[in-house]
């Protein structure tokens, strides 16, 4: 009898990775092996929940890869720095995730032999590329198979597939896709398909919003979280804290529309309460200690790191040179701000640094100035009008 060739499978857990279990094993004749890369997104009970399932689907072997602490260093952290959030909106939550994940799976089936990757990307969406491109750079090697996308077939025709072959999956699962990282959490299902069509609060992993409201602080060392309500942590574990007090207030809460890699439109729900939060705190802070050219330029050299990790471009070496400008960024974004949490919303209050510019010393804005002069102010308004007071003078003829 001929071997059968061992695949190394990213698995999830879900309803497409699920079907790409059985139909690798049973119509392809693979020997399938699972690997499910953490970037921060599971509990160990979730991880143990979905080793469990893989075994029932039948797989060689399972392996949980972690990947967190290489994301958090290697990317989110960055995109903290440089306050990266897509179409003004999505802090890529799950986007940023998969080329971490493809990085793991190459190292794993490198050490351990496997010729063959398969992921259930569909021939519609994002993750097909970062997968695929990431496998082809670090080991073109190694085949990449991709059953959802080559088949074309539906999550209905799947659910059928895997009833034929006694496997039930969780009903949620069934009719949405959740994807949780450490940066957030995606929900796509029927309603994101549409242009008008509202998520249900059930759709979300932490469901309905609790009522009241609550005070929170973060602390920041050099632009990095370190320290909620005066407790140190390590920033991954601020992170954490702070999806689970966000998410009872269902902040962070909301639906993304944007370009794609493959050049269509895509809508995808998104729950990433403390991504958001520690952006918007963390630029607060920037906000009174960084000069106005270092906040103009960071937000240009956020927006295109932010865009690169979207269009799968995370090994591209420019992405080192932006990485670098950030860090030099950050050597006084160090300070504490406290935020105002209610039902769906969250609020920055108030900043605490000794870095802040914004200093009575010098002025009060709107009240009193304490380093120059009325006439300064004269004379300056006068330099400062000067070419265009010229310009105004030599035009004054074209003006209707």
């Amino acid at each position: 009898m001929n071997k059968k060739e061992k695949i190394l499978l990213a698995f999830s857990g879900g309803l497409d990775t699920s079907f790409c279990a059985i139909y690798l094993a049973r119509e392809r004749n693979y020997e399938v092996h699972s690997a499910i890369v953490n970037t921060g997104g599971f509990t160990g009970e979730e991880l143990d929940r979905i080793a469990d399932h893989a075994g029932k689907l039948g797989v060689a072997s399972h392996q949980v890869l972690d990947a967190t602490g290489d994301y958090y260093r290697n990317c989110v952290r960055y995109m903290l720095f440089g306050n990266t959030l897509r179409n003004r909106n999505y802090p890529l939550s799950v986007s940023s995730e998969r080329s971490f994940q493809a990085i793991a799976l190459v190292r794993y089936a490198t050490d351990n032999g496997f010729k063959a990757i398969a992921h259930g990307s569909t021939a519609a969406g994002n993750d097909q590329v970062r997968f695929d491109l990431t496998i082809n750079v670090l080991a073109p090697e190694i085949r990449v198979v991709t059953p959802i996308r080559d088949l074309g077939i539906s999550r209905v025709k799947e659910i059928e597939y895997l009833q034929q072959h006694g496997i039930e999956m969780e009903q949620k699962t069934v009719k949405y896709s959740i994807n949780k990282g450490l940066w957030g959490t995606s929900v796509g299902g029927q309603e994101t398909l549409t242009s008008h069509q509202e998520l249900p609060d059930e759709a979300f992993p932490s469901g309905p919003p609790a009522e009241g409201t609550e005070l929170v602080s973060v602390t920041f060392e050099k632009g990095e979280p370190v320290a909620l309500d005066e407790q140190a942590m390590k920033p991954i574990d601020v992170i954490r804290r702070l999806e689970e007090i966000g998410a009872k207030y269902a902040v962070g809460r909301d639906v993304h529309v944007g370009d794609t890699i493959i050049g269509i439109k895509g809508r995808v729900g998104f729950e990433a309460p403390a991504a958001r939060m520690l952006i918007d705190a963390h630029l607060a802070l920037e906000k009174h200690v960084l000069t106005r050219w270092q906040l103009h330029w960071k937000e240009q050299v956020g927006g295109w790191y932010g865009m690169f990790v979207h269009e799968a471009q995370f090994l591209e070496p420019v992405m080192r040179n932006l990485e670098a400008f950030l860090v030099s960024t950050q050597e006084n974004v160090t300070g504490t701000v406290t935020l105002r949490l209610r039902p769906y919303v969250h609020t920055v209050t108030g900043v605490s640094s000794e870095f802040d510019l914004m200093d009575p010393e010098f002025a009060a804005y709107g009240e009193e100035n304490k380093g120059w002069s009325a006439a300064d102010i004269d004379g300056f308004t006068k330099l400062l009008g000067n070419q265009q007071m010229i310009w105004h003078r030599k035009n004054a003829d074209r003006r209707d």
